[in-house]
């Protein structure tokens, strides 16, 4: 419609126009108010159904897999060096040095006199820590044959141990290497490298590849003494991870108690691998996670990771900020964890004092009606498992976490992600063995190295003839 025609109208027509419009936009006003009213319904109930963002806080992701994000320049200004109150730290001496050298001056280098040695007085020690050449020493093993004069029989002696004719490499240069792919998690081509570089070998990675072979059959053999540890302890950690073995997704379990730490590679994720390993043992206290399987293991009692529980409580508080059933839960798990840390500090009647006050206040929350469903969940999780939550505190020998374990676990989380998967099942199953053997001389002061180099014996050097 134009403005000629709008001119051409009578006053009455102009009149009935206006107002079919009018009724017109009045209508579409309602039709738009009433979907606002639907659009933002939808929107709520979204941002409640949303959840925030995982992270290492709220859930058992790793803390390399958080998103970092960009520092302030707010943040606060940390001072560098030492705080006022550290106390200088020198690195001793070593009381029978390897080699002394004594620097006196000869002659007075304003009158070129000579000077008397024997008056000379000490003013200064320093040591300096210097590592010789790491070049390894090729030892020719010649053996011979004589036939006896009486007899006529051929004689023929063997070699000391460690230097057998069918032998190529020496038992610590064989440990060296093992060490660079068991603990540094070098892969072929780098421990290659490494035994080039560093010690002058030239060692394929074939070769590389029949030591670990050799290492991993032997480790296998002893670690059959470990196994039987675990199936004796009282007190068990559990924990698993995931493993990449000829391509396929595996499972690595860690069973771990005061005097063994005891590894394994599997197939499944199932209770299977616990009665395997356990045997016909039962034990005491079990102490892991709330996985189903580790729920089913063969144990008196119990002890949930407080851990796990704490992240878990904490998503629902970032889910529903304005809910306090969460947080009270936090608040007592979190005391009842100092308590632990404590008690040798806390006389025995006062300790067991403000146990009873936990086990009360716990059950007073954990009876809240709720109306959440993440909060439910938990509520339900913590009535099933109530007499598995607090067990550290009647028992001084339990952590209140598995936290042992997943310490156990992480340097084969590194060497899953630095060196990659397992080739094969063998050498799935002969790393288990010698991370079980490593980290069970950790608990008595041996070195993984030491552990290493007793698994194939004396070294050739010195030369023991």
């Amino acid at each position: 419609m134009t403005r000629l025609d709008l001119a051409q109208m009578s006053q009455d027509e102009m009149m009935d126009l206006i107002l079919a419009q009018a009724q017109q936009v009045a209508k579409l006003i309602e039709q738009n108010a009433k979907m606002q009213a639907e659009i933002d319904a939808l929107r709520m109930k979204l941002d409640k159904s949303k959840k925030p963002p995982t992270n290492s806080g709220n859930s058992s992701q790793p803390p390399s897999r958080d998103q970092k994000s960009n520092a302030t320049d707010k943040r606060k200004k940390h001072k560098h060096g030492p705080a006022r109150s550290h106390t200088k730290y020198e690195r001793p001496f070593v009381a029978q040095p390897d080699h002394i050298i004594e620097i006196k001056p000869t002659t007075c280098k304003k009158c070129q006199t000579v000077l008397d040695q024997a008056s000379a007085v000490l003013v200064d020690v320093n040591q300096v820590t210097e590592l010789p050449q790491a070049k390894a020493e090729v030892i020719e093993v010649r053996q011979y044959s004589i036939n006896c004069s009486c007899c006529g029989s051929l004689q023929k002696d063997k070699p000391p141990v460690g230097l057998e004719m069918e032998r190529a490499f020496g038992n610590r240069l064989e440990a060296t290497v093992v060490y660079y792919r068991q603990e540094q998690h070098m892969s072929y081509v780098r421990a290659r490298s490494a035994m080039q570089n560093l010690h002058g070998v030239e060692i394929s990675e074939g070769g590389i590849d029949k030591i670990m072979q050799r290492a991993g059959a032997r480790a296998i053999e002893n670690v059959k003494v470990v196994e039987a540890d675990i199936q004796q302890s009282a007190v068990i950690y559990r924990d698993e991870t995931t493993s990449r073995v000829d391509s396929n997704t595996f499972w690595q379990w860690v069973f771990s108690s005061a005097t063994a730490v005891f590894h394994v590679i599997r197939f499944n994720r199932s209770v299977d691998v616990i009665k395997d390993t356990m045997g016909d043992h039962k034990a005491k206290v079990w102490i892991s996670d709330c996985y189903g399987a580790q729920m089913n293991a063969p144990s008196q009692e119990h002890q949930l990771c407080l851990a796990h529980q704490l992240r878990n409580l904490q998503a629902v508080v970032e889910q529903y900020p304005k809910d306090f059933w969460a947080r009270h839960m936090q608040i007592l798990l979190r005391y009842a964890i100092h308590l632990h840390n404590h008690r040798q500090k806390i006389p025995e009647p006062v300790f067991f004092s403000k146990v009873e006050r936990i086990e009360r206040l716990f059950d007073k929350v954990l009876n809240q009606t709720l109306d959440k469903p993440d909060t439910l969940r938990l509520q339900k999780r913590y009535r099933k498992y109530r007499t598995s939550l607090f067990v550290f505190l009647y028992r001084p020998d339990v952590s209140p976490t598995n936290n042992v374990s997943e310490r156990y676990l992480r340097p084969s989380v590194i060497h899953r992600k630095v060196a990659g998967c397992f080739r094969s099942r063998w050498g799935a199953k002969g790393y288990a063995a010698l991370k079980s053997l490593i980290d069970t001389g950790a608990l008595s002061g041996v070195s993984p190295f030491q552990v290493i180099q007793n698994l194939f014996g004396h070294p050739a050097l010195p030369i023991r003839v």
